[in-house]
């Protein structure tokens, strides 16, 4: 992975009908940095990520990747040039063990069909491949353990496990906290700290406690608009901010 891989956006719109969901939206991470995207419900968070990602086009404005314009490539294509995102539901294949689900992300990223006559696992290499992935999120699990038998926390480390098979540069995460206890939210905040020293994570989060422990920067949305973009110190003291959304957050 290359240094200094940047993923930026440049005046993002998007309507679904007659509703504006974002609005001109400029908007950028890279490698090494933890930007929070926060707002209130309905601010196009979401909206932001997937237009970001390549999983929704934009009705206007133009996204780049270390300069080079991506804008017309979706979200498979992003995935290749190692921009990734997850989702607020975790959503690994139930029917398979953790290894085999890190083991099916890696054959992914692989570009290689599926093989119904062997396992995705089979090979020993991809299998210690994704054991190690397991490892540096921290999953201390066996891999033959079957999903199911994970609590809610522990699905989350194996999807991000899953997320890094792909070989990303930047990571778009959507909520990872979202139902998580105290102690896996500790320990997930701890694992992005990790994560940011070779990648750029660009994080949409409800858990201000979190944005504001590990945010480098912060970008506040509200009716799709930035209003707010600045470290975790000035948007505390933003008085638009306060108003309009941190006061409700206490």
């Amino acid at each position: 992975m290359s240094d200094g891989v940047s993923l930026e956006a440049r005046g993002l719109d998007k309507h679904f009908g007659n509703l504006h969901v974002t609005r001109s939206l400029d908007l950028g991470v890279s490698t090494g940095r933890i930007h929070a995207l926060i707002g209130p419900n309905g601010a196009g968070k979401t909206t932001a990520l997937s237009q970001m990602s390549g999983e929704l086009r934009s009705d206007a404005g133009t996204v780049h990747l270390d300069g080079v314009d991506i804008t017309d490539i979706d979200l498979p294509g992003r995935v290749d040039l190692g921009v990734c995102r997850s989702y607020q539901t975790s959503s690994p294949f139930p029917d398979f063990t953790v290894g085999e689900n890190v083991a099916l992300a890696l054959l992914a990223a692989e570009e290689k069909r599926f093989r119904f006559f062997t396992r995705a696992s089979a090979d020993t290499g991809r299998r210690h491949r994704a054991e190690e992935l397991l490892h540096d999120v921290g999953l201390d699990v066996d891999a033959s353990t079957p999903v199911t038998a994970l609590d809610h926390g522990t699905t989350r480390q194996l999807e991000i496990a899953m997320v890094l098979a792909t070989g990303p540069s930047i990571l778009l995460l959507d909520e990872p906290m979202a139902g998580l206890a105290p102690g896996e939210v500790a320990m997930l905040a701890d694992l992005l700290r990790r994560l940011r020293e070779k990648h750029g994570i660009l994080l949409v989060e409800h858990d201000m406690d979190v944005v504001f422990s590990i945010a480098d920067e912060i970008t506040v949305l509200a009716d799709g608009a930035v209003i707010a973009t600045g470290t975790p110190t000035e948007i505390r003291e933003d008085g638009n901010v306060q108003a309009l959304y941190l006061r409700d957050e206490r």
